[in-house]
């Protein structure tokens, strides 16, 4: 491909990308898939591309006054420090490239705002969102929405079913992969998020199951659960499995884990993952469990703002009506589990948000009509099952 035309190809990307809910990765995998002519360096620049307007859509289209894919694509080239006549030439109207660009682009080009950018420019959020992001981060939001904008590690958890972490970092090292130890996570990889996950994937230590890509906060999750083997415990919100996987390992299948989710197409992907990671105490259901448990695990759906480095489409597609209708459903969840929860068992609320209206106002919520219940603190059941 041309330069011109990969150009074009991210903004007919952005464009599709408006009218789907899909993830952008799994867009780009089916973009690409039927497009064999685009080689490797094409398709690098073209999702670099996207995911660089996905990232900065604010800011650029403050930049660019506009928010159309063709004015976010130049202001990310013009940013990145592409000149006006580079700009020309990219935009050349040739043959699959960019059409020439218009007066109103060069003008825009040529002239930036003189105003200050607002906060949610500057930070990368919708604006509806500035009042619970304050609520969350007070003066450090923009700090903390910056981060957000960076490229995630890649998180990988050693499954102690079929292997021990030091095994594992030495069998990728030899295979070219750099891991480190996680900080917090005691049975968590890491690489920087320049080395990927498509070669990982690949590799002989995933097919046989010696670990599996999940990141550093979720594997916390499962750790605070506090499973033991023996244990009956509910994963209520089950989703693909990851958090009964590592469920699984902590209880070193031993026991009983029902993994329920009301929608069967993702769980299908819990078994073949079950099978390679030797996780034999993992029920799939798509039916409502009966008795109670000793651990009744919510991961609950959520706005995902707290995985904005990897899913940067996320914040823009999140609405105040979804974020009421999320509302709504995580009352019910914490209601539900409560219902499965045995006497003197655990409730694990977790979410992969920022939001307080997601997560502390929905734990106040549960606890003004569930009275016997009490909050432990997180810092307590680390402590209990870290020794640390």
């Amino acid at each position: 491909m041309k330069a011109s035309a990969r150009v074009q190809a991210a903004i007919d990307i952005l464009e599709s990308l408006g009218a789907t809910a899909q993830p952008v990765d799994r867009y780009l995998r089916d973009y690409f898939h039927v497009r064999r002519y685009a080689g490797s360096k094409d398709r690098a620049f073209v999702a670099e591309r996207v995911y660089t307007v996905m990232r900065h859509r604010s800011s650029l289209a403050w930049r660019m006054g506009s928010d159309d894919p063709r004015a976010l694509v130049i202001g990310s080239l013009l940013v990145e420090g592409v000149s006006g006549d580079a700009l020309v030439g990219l935009f050349n109207g040739q043959g699959y490239g960019a059409p020439a660009l218009t007066e109103a682009e060069r003008a825009a080009i040529a002239t930036p705002p003189a105003a200050e950018p607002p906060l949610h420019v500057r930070g990368e959020f919708p604006p509806f969102l500035e009042p619970e992001l304050t609520r969350a981060f007070g003066t450090s939001l923009l700090d903390e929405m910056l981060a957000l904008q960076a490229r995630a590690p890649v998180d990988l958890r050693v499954n102690t079913l079929r292997a021990e972490r030091n095994a594992v970092m030495a069998a990728l090292r030899a295979d070219g992969f750099a891991t480190e130890p996680m900080p917090y996570a005691p049975h968590g990889l890491r690489l920087p998020p320049a080395e990927g996950s498509a070669r990982l994937g690949a590799s002989s230590q995933f097919v046989d199951g010696a670990f599996e890509f999940q990141d550093e906060a979720a594997q916390i999750v499962a750790l605070l659960c506090g499973a033991q083997p023996g244990m009956r415990v509910l994963d209520f919100a089950a989703g693909a499995g990851g958090k009964s996987l590592a469920l699984a390992a902590l209880m070193e299948n031993k026991g009983e884990i029902v993994a329920h989710d009301v929608d069967p197409a993702r769980l299908r992907q819990l078994a073949p993952r079950a099978a390679r990671a030797a996780a034999t105490i993992i029920r799939p259901t798509s039916k409502l469990p009966t008795g109670t448990f000793d651990i009744v695990l919510i991961d609950s759906p959520c706005s995902g703002s707290g995985t904005w480095r990897r899913q940067p489409e996320l914040r823009w597609r999140l609405k105040p009506e979804r974020l009421r209708s999320l509302n709504t459903l995580q009352d019910d969840l914490l209601s539900q589990g409560a219902e499965h929860t045995a006497l003197g068992g655990r409730l694990i609320y977790a979410t992969c948000t920022l939001l307080p209206c997601e997560n502390e106002d929905r734990i106040a919520r549960f606890l003004s009509d569930h009275s016997d219940f009490a909050v432990l603190s997180a810092a307590e059941a680390w402590r209990a099952t870290t020794d640390t």
